[in-house]
Formats: structure tokens, C-alpha cells, sequence
């Protein structure tokens, strides 16, 4: 019998419940995969809290990785016994095996186990595009990344490092602070004790960053913008701790400043763009030029735990549910 984790009502981690599901046939451009490995993402949270509204009950997760054992009519791209990795909706990632639609799915090089897909397809697909596609960025730039030591943190470091793009990364402990330069992090801002945007200003010679990638959210917003230059973009591209009020005036007084909230499904959902992203991702992680660490591995039976350690920090870099 298969198994999942759902929730029938929104809340603390402690709604989130082991349940036997029936798993059918794949119909018209579906397929049924076997997990092997689940991502965990901070972003999962959003939807078990509410704050992402989803119609309950609900499965939760929107990125894993496995085996196609079954195909439905009308999928010619991926093949029974094909490994593939997927993030995205619709809700059901945390579960054994699932019934989805087949156009999500990305076939996996033989270089990538299963595990470091999970671990990193949403995660790096994110970078990618934060990269890659937000912002003209050259080698010589330089940027603030808050949360350098998370999942995606790490791989946008080492990513950044590969395009000659300096990054002061902030952190919440030494503990972090050593995982974040270990991946390519050039400079650290204690981000609890420290003032952000001043420590950005002496490190920029005064000017402060063209860019802030922000994924913290309420408690950070102000020093972002304060540490970003003339014209600058402020990326809101996460809200762990809350969504940021955002006054328009503010935008003005400290300088022109732009700001976008992006989600990751706008950048990947036309096959060409998620190809080409997802090409560049693979390429770098299977010759080795980006490493993926996968700090925490649960069961997925241990789902309540697991949102709990994430939620109160006590998670690195990248974190799988492991089948």
C-alpha cells in the first residue's frame, strides 16, 4: 500500500499526518512514479501554515525524485524505468509513489543519484534563475545573499563563484558562517548582531550592492534596502520570516530602488526555459564544479521533526526524505 503525508487542516507542524493512499493508473500525459528521495523545502511550510492557500485535504511537497513505473497515453518524452526529478505543482511530493502529470518531469543524467536530484533540483533551478535570469550580472559584481548557509545559499555561492560574482552572505551562527564559506561565500555579516547594510558599505567601499537576494523576508527587508546601491533590486525570492510590508515611498528615499517577488514556476514553465536552466544545473553539479551536501536526511514517516528542526534553524544546506 502506498503511503503519504497530508494534512486536513492548516497549522503547526503537528497537523501533518501518515496516511495509506491509493495510487491508480496513469491516464492521458500522466505517469506513475516510485520515490526514492523527497526534497524538503522551507517553502512547504507556506502551505501546511496557510499562508500558500491549498484546498484540504491536502498532500504536501512539490519536489522529489524516482523511477516512472507506469506511463499513460500520449507521453512520448520519458519512458518506463526512467529515472526523473520534478519540482513543482501539483501538492503530493511527500508520498511514496503518486500519479502526475508527465510534462514536469526532467530526466536525470546518470551522474546525479536520485538523493542529490531531491536534494537539489528545486534549490538549484532557483539559483539558476536568480542568476541567470533576474539580473544582468557580470564577473566583478558583487551581491548580498542572505541565508548563504541554506540550501540554496550554498549552491548560489559556489554558482556565483564560477561567474567571478563576489557575495557577502549573512548568517546566524560561526557554525553557518563556516559551511557558507566552505561553498564560496566570500564575505560574512551576522546578520542577529550585526548592522547589514553598514557592514555591506564598508565592504563596498561605501556604495553598497547592486542586488540583495532576500529569502528571510520581514525581519530583513529594511537592511536590504538600505544596503543596496542607486537603482538597485531588492529580490524578495522567500518569506521565512514573514511577509515584508513594502512601502512604495521607501523605494524612493533610498534611491530608485526596484523590487521583485519571484516564484520559481514563472521561470520553468515553458519546457525551453526549464531545458535549457536545468542543462546548465546538471552540467555543473555531474562534473563536479558544484557540490550538493545533503546535511539531514529523515524518514518520511518523520515529517512532524523535520518541520520543526527547519523551521527553528537547526538545519544546513539541504535536507531529503529518504524511501
Amino acid at each position: 500500500m502506498a503511503h503519504a503525508i497530508r494534512f486536513h487542516e492548516t497549522g503547526g507542524p503537528d497537523v501533518l499526518r501518515w496516511e495509506e493512499v491509493t495510487v491508480g493508473d496513469p491516464g492521458p500525459d500522466e505517469v506513475r512514479i516510485r520515490h526514492v528521495a523527497v526534497g524538503l523545502n522551507f517553502a512547504d511550510t507556506y502551505f501546511r501554515t496557510g499562508l500558500y492557500p491549498a484546498p484540504l485535504p491536502a498532500g504536501l511537497g512539490v519536489e522529489a525524485s524516482g523511477v516512472i513505473e507506469a506511463v499513460g497515453r500520449d507521453v512520448t518524452h520519458v519512458a518506463e524505468g526512467d529515472r526523473v526529478t520534478y519540482t513543482g505543482s501539483p501538492l503530493g511530493a511527500y508520498s511514496t509513489e503518486r500519479v502526475m502529470p508527465a510534462d514536469s518531469l526532467i530526466k536525470l543524467p546518470e551522474e546525479i543519484s536520485c538523493e542529490t536530484a531531491a536534494a537539489m533540483t528545486m534549490r538549484g533551478l532557483t539559483s539558476a534563475y536568480l542568476l541567470r535570469r533576474i539580473h544582468p550580472l557580470r564577473a566583478g559584481d558583487t551581491v548580498l545573499l542572505h541565508a548563504a548557509a541554506g540550501g540554496v545559499g550554498l549552491i548560489f555561492s559556489q554558482w556565483a563563484k564560477l561567474l567571478g560574482i563576489t557575495v557577502i552572505g549573512t548568517v546566524s551562527s560561526e557554525e553557518k558562517a563556516e559551511i557558507a564559506r566552505a561553498h564560496g561565500c566570500d564575505h560574512i555579516i551576522y546578520y542577529r548582531r550585526e548592522n547589514v547594510a553598514k557592514r555591506v558599505r564598508e565592504l563596498t567601499g561605501g556604495q553598497g550592492v547592486p542586488v540583495v537576494f532576500d529569502s528571510i523576508g520581514k525581519d530583513t527587508v529594511a537592511g536590504s534596502m538600505a544596503a543596496l546601491r542607486r537603482r538597485g533590486l531588492l529580490v524578495c525570492f522567500g518569506t521565512a520570516s514573514g511577509v515584508p510590508p513594502l512601502d512604495a515611498m521607501q523605494l524612493a528615499v533610498h534611491g530608485s530602488l526596484f523590487v521583485t517577488r519571484p516564484a520559481l514556476a514563472d521561470y520553468i514553465a515553458e519546457p525551453a526555459e526549464r531545458a535549457a536552466l536545468a542543462d546548465e544545473l546538471f552540467g555543473h553539479v555531474a562534473s563536479g564544479r558544484i557540490t550538493v551536501e545533503i546535511n539531514q536526511r529523515y524518514a518520511l514517516q518523520d515529517a512532524v521533526r523535520a518541520h520543526r528542526e527547519m523551521e527553528t534553524g537547526r538545519t544546513t544546506g539541504s535536507s531529503v526524505f529518504v524511501l
